[in-house]
């Protein structure tokens, strides 16, 4: 079992579908944001992370997910609230969306379009992001 020990100063990893043109495109646009709160990120296709949440590929796929140094690990909507609640200018989506009512909807939204992401993407033509370079060492394991 790979240590949790996290390369870099990175305190978690947003992990997505890298398959998926619109998640790796948003996903690109938001990684200067991230890496400013020390939040890496990594494909869920990668063997490291694979390798880490053991879940079948039918299950890992299903929503984007956060993994912590502790070993955390948060998945769909709750991952949107971890991250906004650590971004100062995102507060407000993070306190509005904790509450009742607003929650379910954060989930409900949520659920829709993670099982609507690729024919979103495909209606949209957005493809895949170009594979960008990798953040770090990961876990312990090369990522190269």
């Amino acid at each position: 079992m790979p240590n949790l020990e996290l390369a870099g100063n990175s305190q978690a990893w947003v992990l997505y579908d890298n398959q998926c043109g619109f998640c790796s495109r948003w996903i690109e646009f938001w990684r200067t944001t991230l890496a400013k709160r020390n939040i890496g990120i990594a494909g869920l296709q990668e063997r490291w992370v694979v390798e880490r949440l053991g879940l079948a590929e039918q299950e890992l796929l299903h929503d984007i997910r956060l993994l912590t140094t502790e070993g955390l690990i948060v998945s769909g909507a709750d991952v949107y609230l971890y991250v906004t609640r650590r971004i100062w200018w995102a507060r407000p989506f993070y306190s509005i969306f904790c509450l009742p009512g607003f929650n379910q909807l954060l989930h409900l939204g949520y659920g829709w379009f993670a099982r609507n992401r690729h024919r979103i993407s495909t209606t949209c033509g957005l493809q895949p992001a170009p594979a960008s370079k990798p953040d770090a060492t990961a876990f312990g394991n090369s990522r190269k």
